[in-house]
């Protein structure tokens, strides 16, 4: 059962932003400060990419551990209410993350995805180092 309203659930799920998030803007100030320059969710690209390196062909995407179904993660749980609704949509969003992946890959980008709970203070440094080195190779 659900803690909120209709209304107030409503009004929730509405504040939840798809661009500029918080992992967004960590992953992005990290790679200014290491003199990356780079464009921000590129509709010329397949996905809409989060960050996009064009000098190194490479695009990023930083996923929402819960939105975009993050396996084995502790910050991941399937919904006890509308769970059939939840399952179909976060599925959704796996498949349709596998095809744009698929789909820039074939096109000779590289692609890097960040998972949310990688940005978390414990794991940030290593995982910001991480993104440096896959872009450099």
């Amino acid at each position: 059962m659900d803690v909120h309203n209709k209304e107030t659930r409503s009004y929730n799920m509405s504040c939840i932003k798809g661009k500029d998030t918080k992992p967004e803007e960590i992953v992005r100030k990290y790679l200014f400060s290491q003199r990356f320059r780079y464009r921000k969710n590129d509709k010329r690209l397949p996905g809409t990419p989060d960050i996009v390196l064009p000098k190194y062909k490479t695009v990023i995407f930083v996923n929402g551990c819960f939105w975009h179904g993050h396996k084995e993660c502790k910050y991941f749980v399937w919904p006890k209410t509308n769970s059939n609704i939840w399952e179909e949509k976060i599925k959704a969003n796996i498949l349709r993350d596998a095809k744009k992946i698929e789909m820039l890959k074939l096109q000779g980008w590289k692609v890097i995805v960040v998972w949310e709970c990688e940005l978390k203070n414990s794991v940030r440094k290593e995982t910001l180092e991480k993104i440096k080195q896959q872009i450099c190779l």
